[in-house]
């Protein structure tokens, strides 16, 4: 019997945010460029960040309903405390990133590009990640209402102490996506499911699930 090959976890780099200078939503709204800030309590609602790029930079308890990130790229950055009922980042390119403490209601981030990005203990509703690229990506003690993967590439992802009501991966392309530690509750493109990895008590308990796609008739 061949041996099954090691199941590899995410790989996240640390992020260090030393020093860095109070922001304001004028540093934001001049687009380009915005390193080494610190935004603390700002209302970004409504505004469009199309194209901008953040660098080493914090926001901390931040109200961000409506804002566009389309195009947008952040680098070593942390986002703890967010408010955004909708948020918009399709075309997004995140590196080094950490989400935490966050509720976000519809992320419409298709096309997005996520390597080294950690969410934990965020509220998501709908993730919409569809033809999305993930690298080294792990969500930590998080409740997400539907996650789409729909035709997305993802590499070393790992769920843990995270709860997923619905997971799409229709033509999803998979490799070390490690469920095991999920609450999963409904899949759906089940094909797209190969590369996954999950634990035998949830195979057990999404069967009926499995065999009403597949056609099956279980008597």
């Amino acid at each position: 019997m061949a041996r099954r090959p090691a199941l590899q976890h995410p790989s996240i780099d640390v992020i260090r945010l030393d020093d860095l200078e109070p922001g304001t939503l004028a540093d934001l709204a001049d687009g380009g460029l915005v390193e080494g800030r610190r935004f603390d309590g700002i209302d970004l609602d409504g505004i469009d960040l199309t194209g901008i790029e953040l660098s080493e930079c914090r926001f901390e308890n931040v109200s961000a309903h409506g804002t566009v990130l389309t195009a947008a790229t952040v680098l070593e950055s942390q986002f703890s405390g967010i408010n955004a009922p909708v948020l918009q980042a399709r075309r997004a390119r995140l590196r080094d990133v950490a989400i935490e403490s966050s509720r976000i209601g519809s992320a419409e981030w298709y096309d997005a590009s996520l390597t080294s990005v950690v969410f934990a203990d965020c509220k998501l509703g709908y993730l919409n990640l569809r033809g999305a690229r993930l690298l080294d990506v792990r969500f930590e003690r998080c409740t997400v209402d539907e996650l789409d993967l729909g035709g997305a590439a993802a590499q070393r992802v790992q769920f843990v102490e995270t709860e997923i009501a619905t997971l799409d991966v229709t033509d999803a392309r998979l490799a070390h996506v490690d469920l095991r530690d999920a609450e999963l509750h409904r899949i759906t493109g089940l094909p797209g499911l190969r590369g996954a990895t999950l634990g035998e008590e949830q195979i057990v308990s999404l069967a009926a699930d499995f065999a009403a796609q597949l056609g099956i008739d279980v008597r």
